[in-house]
């Protein structure tokens, strides 16, 4: 058995992909858009893991975006994305990462007070969970201090 995607459903395709790529630097990996079944699916890979993704369909997210009926209405939603869980990425350093976040805007759920840990939301309320690399980081201001903010 091997993993190959996580498939998230998406309300708006735009708003997310600057939320994946543009801020949290996920790489578009593939995409399909089909007229008939009205969708598009985008898929995405950790900059690490692009090459691997190309040639091996894997490890990837899915952002599945179905297209809205003629009204702006949309027939495939989910009431909430909590019940789902969260992704979870790596990172070089979660102090650089978060405030890097934070700089653009991204509220961080959970700090990393730890020097490991932390959460943070896509637009589409799904939780995102960065770990650091190796051993934790040693716990600093003004993380250390934070409080968590919202659900994670």
């Amino acid at each position: 058995m091997e993993f190959l995607h996580t498939m998230v459903r998406v309300t708006n395709l735009d708003e997310s992909m600057d939320f994946y790529c543009n801020k949290l630097g996920l790489k578009e990996v593939h995409r399909i858009e089909s007229e008939a079944g009205r969708f598009t699916l985008v898929y995405l890979s950790a900059p690490g893991d692009v090459e691997r993704a190309k040639k091996e369909e894997s490890p990837l997210i899915e952002l599945t975006y179905n297209w809205p009926n003629e009204d702006g209405s949309f027939e495939q939603m989910p009431n909430s994305s909590r019940n789902w869980g969260h992704l979870a990425f790596r990172v070089e350093n979660i102090y650089e990462t978060c405030e890097r976040l934070q700089e653009m805007g991204i509220t961080i759920n959970r700090p990393p007070r730890d020097g490991y840990m932390a959460f943070l939301k896509s637009p589409d309320d799904i939780s995102i969970e960065l770990l650091q690399k190796g051993e934790a980081l040693e716990p600093k201001s003004p993380w250390k201090e934070m409080e968590n903010t919202g659900t994670w």
